[in-house]
């Protein structure tokens, strides 16, 4: 795959040896804590507790959530493994996953008008979203409610060594695959499956999740199809490796190795041969009206 010296987007967070949320170090230490709880149960302490919480909630702020966060330690930061040094093999990974959104924003831009472009958040470990918080064993996942991709680069290593599913291309699928999310963000579809839940029988809803997913693969596909006829970047094996990348994420194939038993009405994101026709589908076509996966009976 041809992606070196290409242009990368802007649109990346980059939180790698950031660990999860916590405490920063500007606020009150423990030592001063006493004499403030001191403060605020005495007359004076009232009033200006007082001023405060009107003032909270006069600017749209919660007045709990900035009181703990002034005693705790004055707004959130990221606690930072001082001993992370990223590998050349993990930059290289950070530099291609850049290159491929910025790729994806090319194509995107020109297929939709409304288009906005997601942002992308590499991280290690662990990482905090609007979404709530995730682990490295979440996996990449799009969260609709900031609108950003969110992936650890291990997983890529996870896709070659556990899943046999390694290469350029299998990879950019996957980047793909989520920006197909935020496309169905764009489109009302992603919202209107979520508000289903609890409305519907569970069989119901999962059969519709894996519609969605199904849906990004087909606009992973369609990413590809326009990629690559304009800039030509797939060579001789890459359409295999994606292929070969959404046999192996299969809920059945998946359910097979975890449990030895495969349960379909519990699949919410479809089968090996359905991710990869899909897929397929879209890159042979490059046509948006032909993804409909709501619409059709044939998954």
């Amino acid at each position: 795959m041809k992606w070196q010296g290409r242009r990368q987007s802007s649109n990346v967070d980059d939180r790698r040896g950031q660990g999860g949320p916590r405490m920063g170090a500007g606020g009150f230490s423990p030592m001063l804590l006493g004499p403030l709880l001191k403060l605020l149960f005495s007359k004076t302490g009232m009033i200006i507790a007082g001023v405060f919480i009107v003032g909270s909630m006069v600017m749209g702020y919660n007045p709990l959530s900035l009181l703990g966060n002034l005693i705790g330690g004055g707004g959130q930061g990221f606690a930072t493994e001082s001993n992370y040094t990223p590998t050349a093999e993990e930059d290289e990974l950070a530099a291609f996953s850049a290159t491929m959104l910025a790729d994806t924003e090319t194509v995107w831009n020109e297929l939709l008008e409304n288009y906005r472009e997601p942002t992308l958040v590499l991280y290690t470990g662990s990482v905090s979203s609007a979404c709530g918080s995730a682990s490295s064993a979440t996996g990449p996942f799009y969260c609709p409610a900031d609108e950003k991709l969110y992936i650890d680069l291990s997983f890529f290593q996870d896709m070659e060594s556990k899943l046999r599913a390694g290469g350029d291309f299998a990879y950019a699928y996957v980047i793909a695959h989520e920006v197909g999310h935020h496309i169905q963000k764009i489109m009302g579809l992603t919202d209107k499956v979520h508000s289903m839940r609890g409305k519907v029988t569970e069989k119901e809803y999962n059969l519709n999740s894996v519609r969605l997913e199904l849906q990004a693969d087909f606009l992973a596909g369609v990413w590809a199809h326009h990629s690559q006829r304009k800039v030509g970047m797939m060579e001789a094996g890459d359409l295999e490796e994606a292929l070969n990348a959404a046999n192996a994420i299969g809920d059945d194939r998946l359910q097979k190795q975890s449990s030895g038993r495969v349960v379909p009405d519990s699949f919410t994101h479809g089968t090996s041969a359905q991710r990869m026709k899909w897929f397929k589908k879209g890159f042979d076509t490059g046509d948006l009206s032909q993804g409909d996966t709501f619409s059709t009976r044939d998954l």
